[in-house]
Protein backbone atom coordinates (compact mmCIF):
# COMPACT_ATOMS: atom_id res chain seq x y z
CA UNK A 1 0.00 0.00 0.00
CA UNK A 2 2.95 2.43 0.43
CA UNK A 3 3.81 2.39 -3.05
CA UNK A 4 0.71 2.66 -4.09
CA UNK A 5 -0.55 5.75 -2.41
CA UNK A 6 1.95 9.31 -2.18
CA UNK A 7 0.89 10.26 1.06
CA UNK A 8 2.47 13.76 1.25
CA UNK A 9 0.10 13.86 -2.02
CA UNK A 10 -2.99 12.72 -0.44
CA UNK A 11 -2.62 14.99 3.07
CA UNK A 12 -1.73 17.80 0.41
CA UNK A 13 -5.07 17.35 -1.80
CA UNK A 14 -7.09 16.47 1.25
CA UNK A 15 -6.21 19.55 2.93
CA UNK A 16 -6.72 21.76 0.26
CA UNK A 17 -9.92 20.42 -0.92
CA UNK A 18 -11.23 20.96 2.73
CA UNK A 19 -10.16 24.58 2.94
CA UNK A 20 -11.71 25.27 -0.28
CA UNK A 21 -14.89 23.97 0.77
CA UNK A 22 -14.58 26.51 3.68
CA UNK A 23 -13.90 28.98 0.36
CA UNK A 24 -17.29 28.34 -0.85
CA UNK A 25 -19.51 28.30 1.87
CA UNK A 26 -20.00 32.91 1.18
CA UNK A 27 -20.89 32.06 -2.33
CA UNK A 28 -23.43 29.32 -1.31
CA UNK A 29 -24.89 31.14 1.47
CA UNK A 30 -25.70 34.17 -0.60
CA UNK A 31 -26.96 32.04 -3.37
CA UNK A 32 -29.81 30.62 -0.98
CA UNK A 33 -30.07 34.22 0.33
CA UNK A 34 -29.33 33.31 4.27
CA UNK A 35 -28.82 35.61 6.99
CA UNK A 36 -27.33 33.13 9.51
CA UNK A 37 -23.87 33.98 9.02
CA UNK A 38 -20.88 31.45 9.32
CA UNK A 39 -20.94 30.32 12.99
CA UNK A 40 -17.92 28.40 14.43
CA UNK A 41 -20.34 25.60 14.43
CA UNK A 42 -20.85 25.89 11.03
CA UNK A 43 -17.47 25.86 10.10
CA UNK A 44 -16.13 22.74 12.53
CA UNK A 45 -19.34 20.92 10.62
CA UNK A 46 -17.94 21.79 7.16
CA UNK A 47 -14.35 21.02 8.00
CA UNK A 48 -15.57 17.40 9.63
CA UNK A 49 -17.84 16.65 7.07
CA UNK A 50 -15.34 17.58 4.33
CA UNK A 51 -12.11 15.75 5.77
CA UNK A 52 -14.01 12.28 5.68
CA UNK A 53 -15.90 13.47 2.29
CA UNK A 54 -11.86 14.15 0.44
CA UNK A 55 -9.84 11.32 2.51
CA UNK A 56 -12.04 8.65 1.49
CA UNK A 57 -12.47 9.97 -2.39
CA UNK A 58 -8.84 11.24 -2.58
CA UNK A 59 -7.35 7.87 -1.41
CA UNK A 60 -9.71 5.48 -3.57
CA UNK A 61 -9.14 8.65 -6.54
CA UNK A 62 -5.27 7.98 -6.04
CA UNK A 63 -5.41 4.47 -6.02
CA UNK A 64 -7.32 3.89 -8.75
CA UNK A 65 -5.94 6.04 -11.06
CA UNK A 66 -2.85 4.77 -10.86
CA UNK A 67 -4.44 1.61 -11.68
CA UNK A 68 -5.66 2.97 -15.35
CA UNK A 69 -2.53 5.35 -16.38
CA UNK A 70 -3.94 8.33 -15.41
CA UNK A 71 -3.39 10.78 -12.13
CA UNK A 72 -1.43 14.25 -11.08
CA UNK A 73 1.87 13.58 -12.86
CA UNK A 74 3.34 16.75 -12.58
CA UNK A 75 2.58 17.15 -8.76
CA UNK A 76 3.42 13.69 -7.95
CA UNK A 77 6.93 13.85 -9.87
CA UNK A 78 7.70 17.41 -8.12
CA UNK A 79 7.04 15.85 -4.74
CA UNK A 80 9.14 13.09 -5.50
CA UNK A 81 12.14 15.67 -6.13
CA UNK A 82 11.84 15.61 -9.86
CA UNK A 83 11.82 18.99 -12.07
CA UNK A 84 8.97 19.40 -13.45
CA UNK A 85 8.77 23.16 -14.35
CA UNK A 86 8.89 22.59 -18.27
CA UNK A 87 6.10 19.73 -17.95
CA UNK A 88 3.85 22.83 -15.95
CA UNK A 89 4.60 25.38 -18.44
CA UNK A 90 3.76 22.82 -21.12
CA UNK A 91 0.00 22.87 -19.99
CA UNK A 92 -0.53 26.15 -18.50
CA UNK A 93 -1.39 28.07 -21.33
CA UNK A 94 -3.36 25.29 -22.91
CA UNK A 95 -5.63 24.51 -20.20
CA UNK A 96 -6.36 28.57 -19.20
CA UNK A 97 -7.41 28.53 -23.51
CA UNK A 98 -9.79 25.43 -22.77
CA UNK A 99 -10.74 26.45 -19.92
CA UNK A 100 -11.54 30.23 -20.74
CA UNK A 101 -13.36 28.40 -24.10
CA UNK A 102 -15.83 26.32 -21.73
CA UNK A 103 -16.73 29.33 -19.90
CA UNK A 104 -17.34 30.83 -23.11
CA UNK A 105 -19.40 28.40 -24.64
CA UNK A 106 -21.28 27.72 -20.95
CA UNK A 107 -22.62 31.20 -21.05
CA UNK A 108 -23.75 31.07 -24.77
CA UNK A 109 -25.71 27.47 -24.36
CA UNK A 110 -27.28 29.52 -21.43
CA UNK A 111 -28.61 31.81 -23.25
CA UNK A 112 -31.69 30.32 -25.08
CA UNK A 113 -32.18 28.92 -21.47
CA UNK A 114 -32.33 32.21 -20.04
CA UNK A 115 -34.94 33.63 -22.28
CA UNK A 116 -37.41 30.51 -21.22
CA UNK A 117 -36.87 30.19 -18.18
CA UNK A 118 -36.28 34.13 -17.18
CA UNK A 119 -35.57 33.54 -13.45
CA UNK A 120 -31.55 32.16 -14.41
CA UNK A 121 -31.45 35.66 -15.98
CA UNK A 122 -32.57 37.43 -12.99
CA UNK A 123 -30.17 35.25 -11.01
CA UNK A 124 -26.84 35.94 -13.08
CA UNK A 125 -28.21 39.92 -12.60
CA UNK A 126 -28.49 39.51 -8.38
CA UNK A 127 -25.47 37.17 -8.22
CA UNK A 128 -23.30 36.84 -5.51
CA UNK A 129 -20.99 38.60 -6.25
CA UNK A 130 -17.40 38.84 -7.86
CA UNK A 131 -15.62 38.73 -4.48
CA UNK A 132 -17.39 35.55 -3.74
CA UNK A 133 -17.10 33.99 -7.24
CA UNK A 134 -13.58 34.57 -6.92
CA UNK A 135 -13.14 32.38 -3.56
CA UNK A 136 -16.00 29.81 -5.06
CA UNK A 137 -13.72 29.13 -7.94
CA UNK A 138 -11.30 27.49 -5.99
CA UNK A 139 -13.42 24.63 -4.93
CA UNK A 140 -15.01 24.33 -8.25
CA UNK A 141 -11.14 23.99 -9.97
CA UNK A 142 -10.09 21.82 -7.37
CA UNK A 143 -12.41 20.03 -5.32
CA UNK A 144 -14.51 19.21 -7.76
CA UNK A 145 -11.88 17.83 -10.30
CA UNK A 146 -10.92 15.47 -7.22
CA UNK A 147 -14.65 14.02 -6.83
CA UNK A 148 -15.57 14.36 -10.46
CA UNK A 149 -12.09 13.41 -12.23
CA UNK A 150 -9.84 11.79 -10.21
CA UNK A 151 -12.32 9.92 -8.42
CA UNK A 152 -15.23 9.15 -10.49
CA UNK A 153 -13.74 9.18 -13.89
CA UNK A 154 -11.09 7.01 -12.69
CA UNK A 155 -13.15 4.56 -10.86
CA UNK A 156 -15.55 3.97 -14.20
CA UNK A 157 -12.60 3.87 -16.26
CA UNK A 158 -11.31 1.37 -14.09
CA UNK A 159 -14.88 -0.60 -14.49
CA UNK A 160 -14.69 -0.10 -18.03
CA UNK A 161 -10.85 -1.64 -17.82
CA UNK A 162 -12.01 -4.58 -16.15
CA UNK A 163 -14.56 -5.43 -19.15
CA UNK A 164 -12.45 -4.34 -21.53
CA UNK A 165 -9.16 -3.71 -22.25
CA UNK A 166 -6.61 -2.91 -25.60
CA UNK A 167 -3.95 -5.92 -26.25
CA UNK A 168 -1.18 -3.62 -24.35
CA UNK A 169 -3.38 -3.90 -21.52
CA UNK A 170 -4.55 -0.53 -21.13
CA UNK A 171 -8.11 1.05 -20.91
CA UNK A 172 -9.77 1.39 -24.15
CA UNK A 173 -10.67 4.83 -25.75
CA UNK A 174 -14.10 3.93 -26.11
CA UNK A 175 -14.19 3.54 -22.13
CA UNK A 176 -12.33 6.79 -21.40
CA UNK A 177 -14.97 7.88 -23.39
CA UNK A 178 -17.84 6.46 -21.53
CA UNK A 179 -16.72 7.62 -18.60
CA UNK A 180 -16.12 10.92 -19.17
CA UNK A 181 -19.56 11.55 -20.24
CA UNK A 182 -20.94 9.48 -17.64
CA UNK A 183 -18.85 11.96 -15.16
CA UNK A 184 -20.43 14.75 -16.96
CA UNK A 185 -23.90 14.27 -16.68
CA UNK A 186 -23.30 13.38 -13.16
CA UNK A 187 -21.44 16.58 -12.66
CA UNK A 188 -24.62 18.14 -14.40
CA UNK A 189 -27.07 16.40 -12.13
CA UNK A 190 -25.18 17.36 -8.98
CA UNK A 191 -25.82 21.47 -9.71
CA UNK A 192 -29.24 20.62 -9.32
CA UNK A 193 -29.65 21.21 -5.68
CA UNK A 194 -28.61 24.64 -6.05
CA UNK A 195 -30.14 24.89 -9.28
CA UNK A 196 -33.02 23.72 -7.11
CA UNK A 197 -32.73 27.29 -4.94
CA UNK A 198 -33.35 29.52 -7.99
CA UNK A 199 -36.31 27.59 -9.55
CA UNK A 200 -38.29 24.68 -9.49
CA UNK A 201 -37.01 21.42 -10.74
CA UNK A 202 -38.16 20.49 -14.63
CA UNK A 203 -37.51 18.25 -17.39
CA UNK A 204 -35.75 22.08 -19.50
CA UNK A 205 -34.32 22.51 -15.75
CA UNK A 206 -32.79 19.47 -15.19
CA UNK A 207 -31.82 19.44 -19.18
CA UNK A 208 -30.41 22.79 -18.83
CA UNK A 209 -28.08 21.82 -15.90
CA UNK A 210 -26.55 18.70 -17.70
CA UNK A 211 -26.03 20.67 -20.65
CA UNK A 212 -24.44 23.92 -19.37
CA UNK A 213 -22.55 21.77 -16.51
CA UNK A 214 -21.75 18.75 -19.66
CA UNK A 215 -19.91 21.15 -21.19
CA UNK A 216 -16.98 22.11 -18.50
CA UNK A 217 -16.85 17.84 -17.50
CA UNK A 218 -16.31 16.76 -21.31
CA UNK A 219 -13.53 19.08 -21.68
CA UNK A 220 -12.02 18.74 -18.29
CA UNK A 221 -12.25 15.13 -18.74
CA UNK A 222 -10.61 15.24 -21.74
CA UNK A 223 -7.57 17.34 -20.04
CA UNK A 224 -7.49 14.90 -17.37
CA UNK A 225 -7.06 11.82 -19.48
CA UNK A 226 -4.82 13.25 -21.75
CA UNK A 227 -2.46 15.94 -19.63
CA UNK A 228 -3.51 14.91 -16.14
CA UNK A 229 -5.38 16.39 -12.96
CA UNK A 230 -3.40 19.49 -12.89
CA UNK A 231 -4.51 20.69 -16.45
CA UNK A 232 -8.09 19.58 -15.54
CA UNK A 233 -7.73 21.87 -12.58
CA UNK A 234 -6.56 25.06 -13.95
CA UNK A 235 -8.89 24.56 -16.94
CA UNK A 236 -11.80 24.57 -14.62
CA UNK A 237 -10.85 27.12 -12.53
CA UNK A 238 -10.50 29.26 -15.42
CA UNK A 239 -13.70 28.58 -16.45
CA UNK A 240 -14.88 29.56 -13.07
CA UNK A 241 -12.96 32.53 -13.15
CA UNK A 242 -15.23 33.75 -16.34
CA UNK A 243 -18.41 32.78 -14.66
CA UNK A 244 -18.44 33.62 -11.74
CA UNK A 245 -15.94 36.61 -11.57
CA UNK A 246 -15.72 38.07 -14.75
CA UNK A 247 -19.24 37.65 -15.92
CA UNK A 248 -20.81 39.37 -12.34
CA UNK A 249 -18.19 42.20 -13.12
CA UNK A 250 -19.13 43.35 -16.38
CA UNK A 251 -22.67 42.61 -15.72
CA UNK A 252 -22.67 45.26 -12.55
CA UNK A 253 -21.03 47.75 -14.49
CA UNK A 254 -23.52 47.26 -17.48
CA UNK A 255 -26.01 47.45 -15.29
Amino acid sequence: MRNLINWKLFFILTVVCTITALLVLPYSMALASSDAGITPIILLSVIAQNLVIFAVTVFLGLLISKRVGMGLPILEGALNGESTSREFKAILLPSIVLGAIAGVLIIIASIPFNRLIPEFANAEVASPGALRGFLASFYGGIAEEVLLRLFLVSLLVWITFLIKKTSDGRPTAFGVWLSIFLAAIIFGIGHLPATALIVDLTGIVILRAIILNGIGGIIFGWLYWKKGLESAIIAHFTADIVLHVITPFITGIMG
